[in-house]
């Protein structure tokens, strides 16, 4: 079973103490009640950076140019236990878009300062890479879930040499 291909882009600001970035409760579907990265599938015909640009559009109501991406790496999500659940996710950071972040139907929006992620309310697997990812590495990610889908069992990462 081949995983399915998904975006996340993570949007970045100057805030009053410092770096934030802009995460959103989950309210429906997969992961609902985690906060999370915006984004989601790319779909048929579609290629990543679109995806990104289209789900953030989809999400939370900004417009972010293909342009104004930054390619910040992978993160390959395996499910041992549910493999119908793997993910190949390009991660994107982008500093300029738009309009103001709103609330959707699906996510919504909260400012969270990039030093104090609110990693006890996400994915088991975020803080393994995410921090890594805003502060500028470019990195290839494995995460591998453990048996309840939840926690982390393997997390390998090595530097994503095709970035500039």
């Amino acid at each position: 079973m081949s995983a399915a291909l998904v975006t996340l882009c993570f949007l970045l600001r100057d805030g009053v103490a410092g770096q934030e970035v802009l995460l959103g409760r989950k309210k429906t579907g997969f992961g609902v009640g985690k906060v999370v990265g915006v984004g989601g599938h790319v779909e048929a015909g579609e290629r990543a950076p679109e995806a990104a640009c289209r789900e953030v559009q989809e999400e939370i109501h900004v417009h972010v140019a293909e342009h104004d991406l930054v390619t910040a790496g992978t993160v390959d999500f395996v499910f041992p236990a549910r493999p119908e659940w793997n993910m190949f996710t390009t991660v994107y950071l982008s500093e300029r878009w738009a309009g103001e972040p709103r609330e959707s139907e699906e996510i919504a929006p909260q400012w969270y300062p990039v030093q104090k992620l609110p990693v006890q309310h996400m994915w088991a697997d975020a803080e393994h890479w995410l921090p890594a990812m805003i502060s500028g590495e470019r990195i290839a990610v494995r995460v591998v879930l453990a048996a309840d889908n939840e926690n982390v069992a393997e997390v390998h990462s090595e530097a994503w040499s095709r970035l500039p």
